[in-house]
This record gives C-alpha cells, structure tokens and sequence, in this order.
C-alpha cells in the first residue's frame, strides 16, 4: 500500500481542483525509472489511471502506480514539503537502502529482496 500525508493529500487535492480534474479516475502516479547517480528516480505526475496500474485509495484520492514499478514503491508514503530550496512532494520509502546526497535518486536491495516484500 502506499499513502498519503496530511500534507500530501492537501497538496494533491488542491493541484486537481486547479485543473478541474475528476478525482474518481485522476490521481497521483508514482512510479520509478532507472536514472540518476544511485540507480532509481521517483517519477510523480498527475495522470489519470491506466489499464494495468494498481490503485490505492487514501485521504479520498487516488495514487496510480504501475506494476513494474510497485515493488519498488510499496509502502511508501507521499509528504509535501516546504524549505529553503524550495517546495515539492517527497517520498518516504521504506525500500531504500542508499540515496544520493542531493535526494533525486535511490537505490533499493536486489530486485528479488524488493519482490518479496
């Protein structure tokens, strides 16, 4: 499963309000791609679900992941936070073992560990 944080969740819902999107089929995609200096980036957009995609409900919004990418996301919570290098949403994941010193990137234990989580 992965959630949201109060936070999160508000951030999200005030995005779709904006764009007059329809909560009942748009919703956050969290996915990950192969990139960046540890292995894996977060890959965050707001998308409308697809065939395929796992979809989890909290907070009342959807959060759409694809199923290549769900080993590696399961369990994470989705924040938004504000600091002094800015603002944006930022992914607590209980599957990294080492990220890189800016933040964009992570890796994970090998892709049979994930698997059996």
């Amino acid at each position: 499963m992965i959630t949201f944080t109060e936070k999160g969740a508000e951030k999200v819902r005030e995005f779709l309000a904006t764009q007059s999107a329809e909560v009942q089929s748009a919703g956050l995609r969290v996915g990950v791609r192969g990139g960046g200096c540890s292995g894996f980036q977060y890959a965050l957009a707001f998308d409308q679900q697809r065939d395929g995609d796992e979809i989890f409900t909290d907070h009342g919004l959807k959060i759409l992941v694809d199923g290549p990418s769900l080993p590696y996301v399961r369990g994470a919570v989705v924040d938004y936070v504000e600091g002094l290098q800015g603002a944006g949403f930022k992914v607590d994941n209980p599957n990294v073992i080492a990220a890189c010193g800016c933040g964009s990137s992570f890796r994970v234990a090998d892709e049979e560990e994930v698997s059996a989580v």
